[in-house]
């Protein structure tokens, strides 16, 4: 269209309604939960068990370093916004993590497929998230 041409309004119209459509399915999008319930326990997307561990306390993750290695945070993009019982915690490295109820998420490196719960009760403060 060059400089002279006007927009009809059917096409205004519909340019508008676009637009609109995008902008809801990015909201959707973002507000998407981070973990589903499956089987009685929370996932991640990938369809994998994820974890609590007893000693985080207060929405504070203690599991880092070689511990992380292990057990892996749930993390969230860092303009992830709270949504419902969810929520963003930030990690020592500065790292943004999923909390569910409070309590930091965390995958099992020793999981191999969807459905495995391998790392419920290991020493005995590692319980798969309900």
């Amino acid at each position: 269209m060059n400089l002279q041409q006007k927009a009809s309004p059917h096409r205004i119209a519909a340019v508008s309604i676009f637009a609109a459509l995008l902008a809801t399915a990015s909201a959707f999008a973002q507000n998407a939960a981070p973990a589903t319930m499956k089987d009685g326990v929370l996932v991640g997307s990938n369809g994998m068990t994820l974890y609590t561990f007893e000693k985080d306390a207060d929405g504070k993750s203690m599991c880092n370093g070689k511990c992380a290695e292990n057990w892996p945070p749930l993390t969230a993009d860092s303009g992830a916004a709270p949504s419902g019982d969810f929520s963003v915690i930030t990690r020592d490295d500065g790292k943004k993590q999923v909390a569910y109820k409070g309590k930091p998420l965390y995958y099992w490196v020793k999981d191999q497929k969807p459905g495995d719960k391998t790392g419920d009760g290991v020493n005995n403060v590692w319980h798969v998230a309900k």
